[in-house]
């Protein structure tokens, strides 16, 4: 059972809607206000899924290729010093094979170009050329960000309302800034193990500046370079989202890209984004003590029996896809079993930066949570 100052919130899912649902807890300890499935937190690397289901709506227009050197849309040259002949791609960076690392801060600030981060050669892996191996870095995403700014003329934050959240009619958004009023009043109080405010301790009210400012400094964005800085609105992470409307994404994902009997992607772009592109054959990438043994475009595939993988999940060798997130005491995931047409989603609070372990790579509550969803 979860400890008693965890907060937690879970729904499963089928192809026609939520099927169960439970909370726990205080969305706002300050305020004394309970959680429920209708409440947006950060839900962290979750994030990264629902960015790239953006990426293949472009993809699908023509705007952008997964495979053409993302330099091109940059408008400057990304190279590993080491392998400076190896061209790095979209399917590169959403995969997490780039060679990017996060040995340097990938929550690039205002005022600060991404280009100045990841142009750095301790950005990179100088043992492995881009394509060879994978290392999860969250540097990835910022980098995918100011392509996308910079070839639509949008701003991160605006393009995924866009093409995502106002589609999918999710009252979701990065760092609030396309949140209605109503969400931002409903949002989740992120704290330490000890219950301190981490992040979003808003009060009902947006927050000050919705990007990454330096501290007393401005949070003016008018002058701001489309493109110059996609780490501003936190692609990797920085999704708010209800666990309702998490499962909204979910069923996209069971239905093959339909919504609502609409089509949203094609069936082929789902089955790109999850099918694993990458996966651990015992030497090929770094894989968190068996945390990471298949990845696609964006998303985990879950267990894998290889030696050292740890990934199982839900027990038993369920074969779920989708993606957890880990940041500021939160635990979360987003996962469909296409074999049964069903899914869960869940985040838990309050959790500290190293909860009780599982039997698994994941961790006691992640387990308890994803029980919920019944075999």
């Amino acid at each position: 059972m979860p400890a008693p100052n965890v907060a937690y919130v879970w729904a499963t899912f089928d192809r026609g809607g939520v099927t169960a649902s439970g909370a726990s807890g205080l969305a706002d300890p300050g305020r004394g206000r309970a959680l429920t499935i209708d409440d947006p937190v950060r839900i962290a690397s979750i994030s990264k899924l629902v960015m790239a289901l953006g990426v293949m709506r472009l993809v699908e227009d023509g705007q952008i290729d997964l495979d053409r050197d993302v330099s091109d849309y940059l408008g400057w040259s990304l190279r590993n010093p080491a392998f400076p002949d190896r061209p790095i791609t979209l399917r590169l960076l959403l995969s997490h094979r780039s060679s990017l690392t996060d040995n340097v801060d990938y929550a690039v600030p205002l005022g600060t170009e991404v280009r100045a981060v990841a142009g750095s050669p301790a950005a990179f892996d100088a043992a492995h050329p881009p394509g060879a191996y994978f290392r999860y870095s969250n540097l990835n995403f910022p980098v995918i960000a100011s392509a996308l700014e910079r070839v639509t003329g949008e701003r991160f934050d605006r393009l995924m309302a866009r093409l995502v959240l106002q589609p999918l009619g999710l009252d979701a958004c990065f760092n609030w800034s396309t949140c209605s009023d109503a969400a931002i009043a409903r949002a989740v109080v992120l704290r330490s193990g000890g219950g301190q405010p981490i992040r979003d301790d808003l009060g009902g009210r947006p927050p000050d500046c919705a990007v990454n400012a330096p501290e007393g400094s401005s949070c003016d964005l008018s002058n701001y370079v489309l493109g110059s800085n996609g780490a501003l609105f936190s692609p990797q992470g920085g999704l708010r989202i209800s666990a309702r409307d998490l499962a909204v994404v979910g069923r996209l994902l069971l239905h093959g890209g339909t919504h609502q009997g609409q089509r949203f992607v094609s069936e082929a772009s789902i089955r790109m984004l999850l099918a694993p592109v990458w996966t651990f054959d015992g030497a090929n990438g770094e894989i968190d003590s068996g945390f990471y043994c298949a990845y696609g475009l964006a998303s985990q595939s879950l267990p894998v029996r290889t030696a050292g993988c740890r990934d199982d999940l839900f027990g038993r060798g369920r074969a779920v896809a989708g993606h957890a997130g880990d940041a500021y005491g939160l635990r979360s995931g987003l996962w469909v079993d296409p074999a049964s047409g069903t899914g869960i989603a869940y985040f838990s609070v309050g959790n500290g930066d190293d909860p009780p372990r599982g039997r698994s790579a994941y961790r006691a509550i992640e387990e308890w949570l994803a029980r919920k969803l019944r075999p």
